[in-house]
């Protein structure tokens, strides 16, 4: 009785947000596959995506969006503590751009007032 109510204080916290250990579960759910077994696959999809960054490369999934690394020039920055000035190195960030059809079917169902028009068996389906 107790967990079940530390279950729900959780999943009201963390509401319009998933993680990874939820992502997992919707994956073993909808596949019929073990916790593990799933939980395999999606560390072999965040990854390939981690790697193939990190060689430069640009991940693109159709209909979904695409990865990128994006330059950042170095800079003078400010320590905010102490106000001093600081060098700030050039880096790469990773950067996510959303795809046409990701944002047509947000788009929808936020018209719609949904939070997911779709759900990942509808999708799995097509």
């Amino acid at each position: 009785m107790v967990d079940e109510l530390d279950l729900e204080d959780d999943n009201e916290q963390k509401a319009g947000v998933m993680t990874k250990a939820e992502l997992v579960d919707e994956v073993a759910r909808v596949v019929q596959l073990t916790k593990k077994q799933a939980e395999t696959i999606v560390n072999i999809v965040f990854d390939s995506i981690v790697d193939s960054l990190r060689a430069g490369q640009k991940i693109e999934l159709r209909g979904f969006g695409s990865f990128r690394l994006r330059s950042r020039k170095s800079r003078t920055g400010r320590n905010p503590k102490t106000g001093e000035k600081v060098e700030v190195p050039s880096k790469k960030i990773p950067y996510f751009k959303p795809g046409k059809e990701l944002k047509e079917l947000i788009n929808k169902a936020l018209g719609e007032g949904e939070v997911a028009s779709e759900t990942v068996e509808e999708a799995a389906a097509e």
